[in-house]
């Protein structure tokens, strides 16, 4: 599949830095994306996700199937909101951390992070 068709169906391969937020999206890899997206070492894909209670066992797997993740990083939205304590247990089992934030300062730490060359993803909620 070339990587146009992929940017089509809502994924953008490779490491992106997440350039801005807000206004119900991001912008990363010198485009736009409305709605809420998980980025990952592998790429940045879009994410049916509206507010943190969506979040659920597909988004978790989504995030373990991108593989080489220590640590991930939950935007929650303006607000901190807690990850229900099975998606938590599910990451823990399967080795990946994860520390729960507002949407703004997991974007600002999943950059730092991502310049520091961590293995971290961010399923981050569109504010």
């Amino acid at each position: 599949m070339s990587d146009a068709s992929e940017t089509r169906r809502g994924y953008v391969p490779g490491r992106h830095k997440i350039e801005d937020y807000g206004n119900g999206g991001f912008r990363f890899a010198e485009m736009s994306h409305r709605g809420s997206i998980l980025a990952s070492p592998a790429g940045v894909r879009a994410m049916p996700l509206e507010k943190p209670e969506d979040i659920d066992d597909a988004a978790i797997d989504a995030v373990l199937a991108e593989g080489g993740v220590d640590l991930l990083l939950v935007g929650s939205g303006a607000e901190l909101r807690p990850l229900k304590r099975a998606l938590r247990e599910k990451l823990k089992g399967a080795g990946v951390g994860c520390e729960i934030m507002a949407t703004g300062t997991a974007v600002r730490t999943y950059n730092m992070l991502l310049d520091e060359n961590r293995r971290v993803a961010a399923l981050l909620i569109a504010i």
